[in-house]
């Protein structure tokens, strides 16, 4: 699936602190930071984060109550961003789930979320409390990839590596968000050459 219409672009921070919990804003914090997708969000566990490196490894997803591997087939690490590694290593000082086997983001009796539910209730309500549009939570992966893919110094196999995409195609989308370096320069010779005067017709006499 490739970047929605709806571009969730006004940063993670108002949603989080519109969030019922502090695992709910680290939740939606780290999704927005990390790309990672509801399954593996729900499947990650502490032993998956290294705060010492600054990544983190995803190496499994559960959804519809089943536990597999990601959806590319294969692990993958990815660097974090330091405001989820502040949100995660917040979740560290609740007193229960934090043992390495633990899973970051439990449910009820340390078991695995229900993101159903998540995303139905709490991360709905989230939004109307923020005041944000009917953004899928899904959109907040893509979050992570517009911005990055911005970032000239990354490379769009960086990015296909991070996000976890199967084929190349998947993450050439996300080109359409990314600047070209010197585009504005173009734009401003176009409008100072000499006999530039404004038109009022397109191509061909078609209004543009």
């Amino acid at each position: 699936m490739g970047p929605p219409d709806r571009i969730y672009g006004v940063g993670p921070t108002v949603l989080v602190r519109a969030a019922r919990s502090e695992q709910d804003a680290a939740i939606y914090l780290t999704a927005a930071f990390t790309g990672l997708r509801r399954g593996e969000l729900v499947a990650l566990r502490w032993r998956d984060i290294d705060f010492a490196r600054r990544h983190i490894r995803v190496v499994a997803s559960y959804t519809e109550r089943a536990l597999s591997t990601p959806k590319s087939g294969k692990a993958r690490a990815l660097p974090m961003a330091p405001a989820a590694a502040e949100a995660l290593a917040r979740l560290t000082s609740r007193a229960q789930h934090i043992e390495e086997d633990d899973l970051v983001f439990p449910g009820i009796a340390g078991g695995f979320l229900d993101a159903s539910a998540l995303y139905r209730s709490r991360y709905k309500a989230a939004l109307r409390r923020a005041a944000l549009p009917d953004l899928r939570f899904h959109d907040l992966r893509h979050t992570f990839g517009t911005q990055v893919i911005g970032n000239p110094g990354v490379s769009i196999l960086q990015l296909k590596e991070w996000m976890g995409h199967a084929d190349i195609d998947t993450t050439m989308k996300y080109l359409h968000f990314a600047p070209r370096a010197g585009d504005a320069d173009l734009i401003a010779e176009a409008f100072t050459r000499e006999n530039c005067a404004p038109t009022q017709r397109g191509p061909s006499g078609v209004r543009a």
